[in-house]
């Protein structure tokens, strides 16, 4: 824990981080007295979230659950939760996760998270004071005898853990970027009418994705070259999720009709 965190001079944080209202950075006289609570929904501070943020070591285990794609600016990997703003197709009105579909390492963290000092020289662990699930008489408490409880420990393991795989993640998506493998891509939903006919169809989204052609035409050389980065793995695990996507309309379909451009 940083001298911030021991309540020696908080930093002043910068910058926001999608789902977290006011973190803060943990400490002992801050916090001692908080913890985690069991909560009637404990998804519910991702609810109205379509997306989210995913490390690329978790291409392979998502791509069974859900599309992955990047973001149009830096490139960023993104788990796609729903099909349209709003509307995280994978909780439900009681606010529990789908069983057996996939939780991105971004949800899970919550409410714990690292952040930069202004100077970006540091990074302190961070809480999420206004929580849903932190509060007093915990069930599992922030600190015990003055100390982190093994709860908090294996958050701030888990935040290390995130960070390193984050940091892979940016590499990975410069080598992408290196061999320019990125397109735009869209997905539409064909509705089908009381009498089967197909209807219109209806753009659910716009996107970026890897191209499957650029791919295949890299030459020889070249494709060893990239093979040899140890970047294929994802690449693949990438493609195979698209074909999530049809997955994912029917099943926002089943909460809210589709609506052009989410």
């Amino acid at each position: 824990m940083t001298d911030a965190q021991n309540g020696a001079g908080e930093p002043e944080l910068s910058g926001k981080v999608m789902l977290y209202k006011n973190p803060k950075p943990l400490s002992l006289e801050a916090h001692s007295k908080l913890g985690l609570k069991n909560i009637e929904r404990p998804f519910g501070f991702v609810a109205d979230s379509h997306v989210v943020p995913l490390t690329v070591q978790e291409f392979g285990i998502a791509s069974s659950s859900l599309p992955i794609i990047f973001a149009p600016d830096k490139k960023t990997p993104l788990a796609v939760l729903g099909a349209r703003a709003g509307l995280n197709s994978f909780v439900d009105e009681k606010g529990f996760w789908e069983l057996d579909a996939y939780v991105p390492a971004f949800i899970r963290r919550y409410p714990f998270v690292f952040a930069a000092d202004e100077g970006n020289e540091n990074f302190v662990v961070c809480i999420d004071e206004e929580a849903d699930m932190i509060g007093e008489n915990p069930d599992l408490p922030l600190f015990v005898d003055g100390k982190p409880s093994d709860y908090s420990n294996g958050a701030m393991q888990f935040l290390q853990d995130f960070e390193r795989q984050r940091r892979a993640t940016e590499e990975w998506c410069d080598i992408i970027n290196k061999f320019d493998l990125f397109e735009e891509k869209s997905v539409t939903f064909t509705p089908q009418g009381e009498n089967g006919e197909a209807g219109q169809p209806i753009k659910i989204a716009d996107y970026i994705a890897i191209s499957e052609e650029k791919l295949n035409a890299l030459d020889d050389a070249k494709f060893l070259e990239l093979k040899n980065t140890g970047a294929l793995a994802a690449i693949y695990a990438h493609l195979v999720s698209l074909l999530q996507w049809q997955k994912m309309v029917q099943r926002s379909l089943r909460t809210a009709p589709p609506v052009a451009n989410a």
